[in-house]
């Protein structure tokens, strides 16, 4: 570990501040703001609860805070997003829950904690997908607040990982990749739809 950095303290505050970005994103969600679809949320928590369960057994430690950060807010976003979210039914979001169920399924074929751990993250980018569609077509209906600390909670939990190996590491950059992503696809459909209400 560079710098002589405390991995165990870094993974706890990289997981209290992606526990922290959940706070903005349902109070956003409560005033109708912020509309969390519901096929996204599902995925990721059915994926979260067997993620952390893989990644734990792959043998992460400190870079677990923030997988179970994640997931007790998951739960919380599932629950208002039966009242608050939208979509989940559709074609698309019906074909991304059909395609994390096959994936599911090969999660339990293989009953090894890699494979089930690239599994994993295969799955949750399918449960990602409706988000970053509606994200595009209606970048209003995420909250930049929350994507952008997620994304700095992710990118501290990188100072968590004591040795770096692929099995160790592929979640963790996962993690900064899709809340990186979202995070950026919100920004420049925003910019790009301020620059063409001012022309």
């Amino acid at each position: 570990m560079p710098w002589n950095l405390n991995p165990a303290l870094i993974g706890k505050i990289a997981g209290a501040l992606s526990f922290l970005a959940f706070v903005p994103y349902i109070v956003s969600t409560l005033r109708g703001i912020n509309r969390p679809n519901r096929a996204t949320w599902i995925i990721w928590t059915a994926v979260g609860i067997s993620l952390l369960a893989s990644y734990a057994a792959a043998g992460a430690r400190d870079t677990l805070w923030v997988s179970g950060a994640n997931l007790a807010a998951f739960i919380a976003v599932l629950a208002i997003s039966f009242k608050y979210g939208e979509g989940g039914w559709t074609r698309f979001d019906i074909g991304c829950l059909v395609a994390a169920a096959l994936g599911f399924g090969l999660w339990w074929w293989f009953d090894s904690p890699l494979p089930t751990l690239y599994s994993g993250l295969f799955i949750d980018f399918v449960g990602a997908l409706p988000t970053i569609r509606k994200a595009w077509a209606n970048p209003e209906s995420e909250d930049l607040l929350a994507w952008t600390m997620f994304c700095i909670a992710n990118a501290i939990n990188l100072f968590a990982i004591r040795e770096w190996s692929v099995v160790i590491a592929s979640y963790p950059v996962y993690m900064v990749f899709i809340t990186f992503l979202l995070m950026a696809i919100l920004i420049l459909r925003r910019a790009q739809r301020r620059l063409s209400a001012s022309t």
